[in-house]
């Protein structure tokens, strides 16, 4: 089948699946809102509910709030995927898989199935799913994708790309990358969109107007020729690898803009702070892209008079925790709460943009300790489990002592005494808004006590918060395909 009957078809099957949702009435917290005409989806990737209260206390104190925390609507979203070949939830071979990857959450929120980890714009038999951008798109929205991490990546490739590997992403790739058999093992011909790179089918379909972020290695000078052929604005140029500037993002104009600030992710904030002179350093935050995305969308009416579909991602919230590197993510988690509150302020002065923040999965089990205190990694052996005063208590296998300290695998604060030692499994330790003035990182006298459980995904419930009409269908907690329903039903495209 050619690459435009599949994607036409996707759209068809998309727009039937997607489910009814009753819109409610607007919340009186919001009585300037008359309806959706725009829909911004912020997406902390990797982002926990520990990393936005340590973000709250690292930046604001205990009693603070997070510019995500000021919205009404607070609930939480459930993020498993399936196994391959699996069914959807309620049918006979559903096979959940309890952790989810960026990938499978991704095309969980934007075409409403659940799927099997890296795959992308496809349910887990491998069919091809509509996403609620190019529905968007379709029906006259103007559009945008937003990312600090390669545009290329999970969360921004789920909105505009169909593909059975995520690490189909271009211009070099190896069969591997881009799995070449379907479920049944059939080889698929080389013009199925599902084997084709995702930097090819997004500087081709034209789902999303906007395009910000990183990643222009990924892009080659046909991409370039086929952005320059539909009318985009080239802000960085795939063919001579020159990244654009926070400058040329300011000078941007017009309907179409393609602007990548790196050959690979953006650079976390904490390093373009500690080095101001580095190039790295011009590019922009991610308020700044979200600023600029909002301004081209809002002032270019889609078709119709219609509005837009943005999506926003923090990527490198995950990215650090996967590294473990806490100074770094919570760097990460002010600069995606800036561009929240650039988000929110955009809706209450518009008064008709429905705002969704939330995350696709928890990573690295981040965690807040008592300070003072330690973790089992850096434990002799795990905590006592024996009640003295009541035996039925007690655990199997017992351990009548325990808790202690092993001084061999911590010899002081991750970032502070002993950072230099990569068998380090302490804490790293962050003054507060709360500590008194002289208090710095990396020391005892800290209060904000960071560990992580590992390197890796946790299957942990996230956070999700909502402002604007039809927010309150996100109380309490929803499935990650819900979002997709409640998006596509906020702008009448389903």
């Amino acid at each position: 089948m050619k690459r435009t009957k599949i994607l036409a078809a996707s759209l068809a099957v998309g727009a039937v699946l997607a489910g009814s949702v009753t819109m409610a009435t607007p919340a009186e917290a919001h009585p300037r809102q008359r309806g959706v005409q725009n829909v911004i989806y912020l997406l902390g990737d990797g982002m926990g509910r520990t990393h936005v209260t340590a973000g709250r206390e690292r930046f604001y104190g205990a009693a603070g709030r997070l510019n995500m925390e000021t919205m009404p609507v607070h609930g939480f979203v459930r993020t498993y995927s399936v196994l391959e070949n699996s069914g959807q939830p309620g049918q006979r071979d559903f096979k959940p898989n309890l952790v989810t990857d960026s990938a499978s959450s991704a095309t969980a929120w934007a075409s409403g199935v659940k799927t099997y980890n890296a795959a992308l714009g496809v349910d887990a038999k491998g069919k091809v799913k509509a996403t609620a951008m190019e529905l968007a798109k379709k029906a006259g929205y103007r559009t945008g994708n937003v990312s600090t991490a390669e545009i290329t990546d999970a969360t921004p490739a789920g909105q505009a790309s169909h593909v059975l590997m995520r690490g189909c992403q271009g211009p070099t790739y190896s069969a591997a990358s881009c799995q070449n058999l379907d479920i049944t093992g059939t080889e698929l011909p080389t013009d199925d969109i599902r084997v084709t790179p995702v930097a090819k089918q997004m500087a081709r379909n034209g789902t999303a107007d906007v395009i910000l972020g990183g990643g222009l290695a990924r892009f080659d000078a046909a991409d370039e020729k086929a952005l320059t052929d539909q009318g985009y604005q080239v802000l960085s140029s795939p063919t001579d690898q020159q990244v654009a500037t926070r400058a040329d993002l300011r000078r941007a104009r017009g309907g179409k803009v393609f602007g990548l600030f790196n050959r690979g992710n953006l650079t976390v904030e904490k390093a373009k702070a500690d080095n101001p002179s580095a190039p790295q350093a011009k590019e922009p935050t991610l308020a700044e892209m979200t600023t600029k995305a909002i301004s081209l969308l809002d002032n270019s009416k889609g078709r119709h008079g219609k509005g837009f579909y943005l999506q926003v991602e923090g990527a490198l919230i995950d990215k650090r925790s996967h590294a473990n590197d806490a100074a770094q993510t919570l760097g990460e988690i002010k600069a995606f709460d800036d561009a929240v509150k650039v988000a929110l302020d955009f809706a209450k002065r518009d008064g008709n943009t429905l705002v969704i923040v939330t995350a696709d999965h928890e990573c690295a089990g981040f965690n807040i300790i008592e300070k003072g205190t330690f973790t089992n990694a850096e434990a002799a052996n795990p905590p006592v489990n024996v009640d003295a005063g009541n035996p039925a208590n007690n655990s199997n296998p017992s351990r009548p002592a325990g808790n202690t300290k092993d001084t061999s695998r911590s010899t002081g604060i991750v970032n502070g005494e002993g950072a230099n030692d990569p068998h380090n499994f302490a804490p790293a330790t962050f003054r507060t808004a709360d500590d008194p003035r002289g208090v710095k990182d990396g020391t005892p006298e800290a209060s904000l006590w960071l560990t992580y459980l590992s390197g890796n995904h946790t299957g942990a419930d996230v956070p999700i918060y909502a402002y604007g009409r039809g927010s309150e269908q996100l109380q309490g907690t929803v499935e990650n395909t819900d979002l997709f329903r409640i998006v596509t039903r906020a702008l009448r495209v389903a």
